[in-house]
């Protein structure tokens, strides 16, 4: 897959992880969008690095989604550890 392509799987898996995870967070919606978009980016990389499966040049391919969500849940749990919910 391409680097656009990436992109927008990370658009769709953050907008997957906010759907699971609801709630208000620091960044807003750019923030939660580029959370997804870095978080399909570590999970392809995650995914082929420590559990022997590559990222296949489909776009539908279940594990690629399945490691772009993961990723973005994973940054998204972190960054509201990190920085809270500062829009109180």
């Amino acid at each position: 897959m391409g680097i656009i392509s990436w992109i927008i799987l990370g658009l769709f898996a953050g907008a997957i992880a906010k759907i699971l995870l609801p709630g208000r967070d620091p960044g807003g919606f750019i923030g939660t969008t580029l959370i997804g978009i870095a978080g399909a980016f570590i999970g392809g990389w995650l995914s082929a690095k420590f559990l022997d499966r590559p990222v296949v040049k489909d776009f539908f391919d279940l594990y690629t989604w399945g490691a772009a969500i993961g990723g973005s849940l994973v940054l998204l749990v972190g960054y509201r550890l990190l920085f809270g919910n500062s829009r109180d």
